[in-house]
């Protein structure tokens, strides 16, 4: 027991909590909380109940670094249409085709007072876009773009949702959790066909992580959420199921799933992030004082604009 108690306060000394890496990472809290989820900013867990935390090398790995704060808060700036056109250098309705069209990620959304979703991106994403296509910035969209956009939805929620996924399933290597990753994108029918044992179902339905953990009252906006949230493609709901049947046979060959304390219920609605609150990588990071800047066009960062472009 000695031991285990000297082992656990050398692994908190030797890290951080996420408010300290924050300021001694120079970065804002939403930035920060970005970086976290994004997997820029690497954390660890430690102390009691193994709260996540940022590891005193991690801090010195960054802030060793060429281009130390610009470069890593350059990773992390957020655009939305308006500007994310104006850094490509396209109109925003070439924008709007291309990101509808799957080409980029979005890295976080929210839904207005009108419930509309509104798609924030990273600019580095952007850039790196138009690095590599500068042939879809300009003339004709082409044919085999043009045959996609007419015959798929908008694909930026199937890209936010990816996305998402992937940094989850980034965070853990147990393989229940794993297999709950992928079933929150599942509707609860899609999941009761998958997983038809109702135990098993149950287990990984209280796994599952909340992909917009925001707070919010705004019940009406659910059902566009919900639109997020879940999958609702064919092809892309029956890819998340083949996932989810790989990654229950590798968990059930690790250990059995326990038996509910409870019944399980139906699927609780995760909270709505609306005007003034945004889902960052699914977190809510936006502050009262914020609510007003979230709506309204996205503040320049200084001098990142200039490196953006002349990185390459």
């Amino acid at each position: 027991m000695a031991v285990r108690q000297c082992e656990t306060r050398s692994a908190t000394e030797e890290s951080v909590a996420f408010g300290r890496a924050a300021r001694e990472l120079e970065l804002k809290p939403r930035e920060f909380e970005l970086a976290v989820h994004l997997g820029d900013v690497r954390t660890v867990a430690s102390g009691p109940g193994r709260r996540r935390r940022v590891s005193r090398a991690e801090i010195e790995r960054h802030r060793s670094a060429d281009g130390f704060p610009e470069g890593l808060r350059s990773r992390l700036w957020v655009v939305g249409t308006a500007e994310g056109a104006e850094l490509m250098g396209i109109s925003p309705a070439r924008f709007g085709r291309l990101a509808r069209g799957g080409c980029f990620a979005p890295v976080r959304f929210y839904v207005n007072r009108y419930r509309a979703v509104v798609w924030h991106y990273l600019a580095a994403d952007l850039v790196d876009f138009a690095d590599r296509h500068p042939e879809l910035l300009t003339g004709r969209t082409p044919s085999l773009l043009r045959t996609a956009l007419e015959e798929r939805e908008d694909r930026r929620g199937r890209s936010w949702r990816a996305r998402r996924l992937d940094q989850l399933l980034a965070q853990t290597d147990d393989p229940w959790e794993r297999a709950a990753v992928t079933a929150s994108v599942l509707t609860p029918e899609d999941l009761a066909a998958c997983v038809p044992d109702r135990n098993e179902r149950a287990y990984v339905t209280g796994l599952r992580p909340a992909l917009v953990p925001a707070r919010s009252d705004a019940m009406a906006a659910h059902e566009v959420l919900e639109s997020v949230i879940l999958a609702d493609d064919p092809d892309e709901v029956e890819w998340h199921r083949h996932r989810l049947t790989a990654a229950l046979a590798q968990a059930r060959a690790v250990r059995p799933a326990p038996a509910p304390e409870v019944r399980s219920g139906p699927m609780p609605l995760p909270a709505v992030p609306v005007a003034g609150t945004e889902a960052v990588a699914g977190v809510n990071v936006a502050t009262a004082a914020e609510a007003t800047s979230t709506l309204a066009e996205p503040v320049r960062p200084r001098g990142l604009w200039d490196w953006l472009r002349r990185r390459t």
